[in-house]
């Protein structure tokens, strides 16, 4: 099987890391790999904003998680339990109970992306790019995790310091660094391909 393939099929949604820095310009490599991401009209929408400092990782990851919080307790039962295993992916609920930081999983670099507010094809367009950053991230011996809670930033205290005007929106952030679990494969939907 070709190398790409291979990522394509390894890759993994990591939420366990070594307590290990990613070197910038391996993040740099990262960004540029995003930039290669097809995009509507090729406006190339994305902006990214980059944590590597553990404490500023650590206190968004508790403000993300209390502001996400606050948005469950004005839901349904129902509705809670939905978004929370959508967030979350729990597969695991002992290993959620034992995880202290339920956001970024205490990974040593956060990449938030960002699209205008007004794009209506941003969002498409930075999963593209995030896609594209995630197999590089593999390519090159690293793991990573899309966190779409991490939307929360915006309504956090802190928010002002990543310096995201108000004319973009955070769509998503990857996690990066080097995995401390091997996940196995989720089983994959089947019969969804319909030949016309």
């Amino acid at each position: 099987m070709n190398e790409l393939l291979k990522n394509i099929y390894e890759r993994r949604a990591v939420r366990k890391y070594k307590n290990v820095p990613v070197a910038k310009e391996v993040i740099d490599q990262l960004i540029a790999a995003g930039c290669m991401a097809p995009s509507a009209m090729n406006r190339q929408p994305w902006k990214f904003y980059i944590l590597t400092d553990s404490s500023q990782v650590a206190s968004f990851s508790k403000q993300i998680a209390q502001k996400a919080l606050g948005q469950m307790k004005r839901l349904s039962i129902k509705e809670a339990a939905k978004m929370t295993l959508s967030f979350f992916h729990l597969s695991k609920v002992i290993d959620f109970i034992k995880t202290q930081d339920h956001v970024f999983y205490g990974a040593p670099a956060v990449i938030f992306i960002t699209s205008p507010r007004k794009d209506e094809w941003g969002s498409l367009d930075v999963g593209m790019c995030a896609q594209n950053i995630m197999l590089a991230a593999k390519a090159l011996g690293l793991d990573t995790c899309p966190v779409g809670f991490a939307r929360f930033v915006m309504q956090t205290k802190d928010y002002f310091t990543l310096n995201i005007p108000a004319t973009e929106q955070v769509e998503l952030a990857i996690i990066v660094g080097f995995g401390d679990e091997r996940p196995k494969p989720h089983n994959r939907v089947e019969n969804n391909v319909v030949y016309i």
